[in-house]
């Protein structure tokens, strides 16, 4: 508008015709007023969340406060700065006019739809005079993180250990002791204390006899989490199964005394030395927002984890999709003897379709073989695998498939 108020003053000034100029006139005077009345706005905000650490899905208050210290009236947008995976209600920018020495304050849910680490702040604001001459853009406030903890799944079972560690916990050893699973009935012998004389089997055979149990012990669990690969939809992918069993799995053997480790591997490799207790637990669930597939060349090999994540005795648990050759061959070479090995498969099939033509249905068939056979080759290694499908791993099948191998392995 200023352009074409110039243009036309310009040209009755050539053209000799004072209408144009008059016509003008009013226009300049308008905006002379406004560039003489202005200034600029000094404006404050705060930003504040109710909660900075929640479950994945659940939503938070974001409180916005927004001051006026200048002199003048502003006619405000507003927007919230927030990371891909954050939804906003309200979404779009909030306008407002805000008076001198006035403050307002705004309210917005703020709901991520991942888990991770999220940036919400600071605000974007974009101010006018109250003539709408001037135009300011600035960011106030701070940048708050949010913590979004992936949504843990109940297990109704666990993969039962082979062996135990020499310490309080909730699995049956296999070892007798004092304990409350029962065992066996043998004779007295010097030494046993009158509490363990088993009474009826003492009356029933005429001689002293005593009740041996097993004893509840803890063990060692190593979480191996594979970063190679992914499978994933618009929705979700496997690496987010894969961190939703990790914690599920954190967090019930550590409920059963257990000490656990996390191993992340994959383009880097990161680890958690195991620990027992509600801190380790803090610690795997923070270390897991960290997960993410990075490409790379690197090949894992077992040497490449550090000797104190593998303690001997020790269950470990890979979690993989089981896409990348790496990750099957270090896989495979855990598998050695006295190494308490079980493999979780967070299942890419649930992330993937076949393509539209007759080859792409026939090759989508052929990968689905590829799996099996090498889900039987793990197997035929003594490997047990169990396919992860949101909390509804046959973990019961792959006990069964343990001992079993177990009695082979002995036999």
């Amino acid at each position: 508008m200023l352009a074409l108020t110039g243009g036309a003053v310009v040209a009755g000034l050539a053209s000799g015709r004072p209408e144009l100029v008059v016509l003008a006139t009013p226009i300049l005077l308008f905006v002379g007023v406004g560039l003489v009345l202005s200034s600029e706005p000094r404006l404050a905000a705060e930003l504040d969340l109710a909660r900075t650490r929640l479950i994945e899905g659940e939503s938070v208050m974001a409180t916005v406060r927004v001051r006026n210290d200048g002199i003048a009236a502003v006619d405000i947008e507003l927007a919230l700065v927030r990371t891909r995976q954050v939804i906003l209600e309200p979404e779009g920018p909030v306008m407002m006019r805000l008076d001198s020495g006035r403050s307002v304050k705004l309210e917005f849910q703020v709901r991520p739809q991942r888990w991770g680490a999220h940036s919400v702040g600071p605000v974007l604001v974009r101010a006018r005079d109250p003539l709408g001459m001037m135009v300011w853009d600035t960011r106030l406030g701070q940048v708050v993180t949010l913590r979004s903890f992936p949504r843990e799944q109940r297990l109704r079972e666990l993969v039962a250990p082979l062996r135990t560690q020499p310490f309080l916990g909730a699995h049956v050893a296999r070892v007798r002791g004092s304990g409350i699973e029962f065992a066996d009935v043998r004779p007295f012998t010097s030494g046993d204390r009158v509490r363990q004389v088993n009474w009826r089997a003492t009356a029933r055979r005429g001689d002293l006899y005593v009740t041996e149990r097993h004893p509840e012990h803890a063990s060692d669990v190593v979480l191996l989490l594979d970063t190679f690969a992914e499978a994933r939809d618009a929705a979700s992918g496997t690496l987010d199964a894969a961190v939703r069993a990790a914690a599920s799995m954190a967090r019930a053997h550590l409920a059963r005394r257990d000490r656990v480790a996390l191993v992340d591997f994959g383009g880097a490799l990161h680890w958690l030395e195991p620990a027992f207790g509600t801190t380790q637990l803090y610690r795997i669930v923070d270390a897991l927002l960290a997960s993410d597939i990075a490409f790379s060349y690197a090949w894992r090999a077992v040497e490449s984890i550090p000797r104190q994540l593998l303690p001997p005795g020790a269950l470990v648990l890979a979690i993989t999709p089981l896409l990348d050759e790496r990750s099957i061959r270090l896989i495979t070479d855990l598998r050695t003897p006295g190494r308490d090995l079980t493999v979780i498969e967070v299942s890419p099939l649930l992330h993937t379709r076949p393509g539209p033509t007759a080859a792409d249905a026939a090759g989508y068939q052929l990968w689905k073989l590829h799996r099996d056979a090498l889900r039987t080759r793990l197997q035929a290694l003594g490997i047990g695998t169990a396919v992860w499908d949101e909390g509804k791993a046959d973990l019961e099948g792959v006990n069964s498939f343990r001992r079993l191998a177990g009695q082979a392995g002995r036999g």
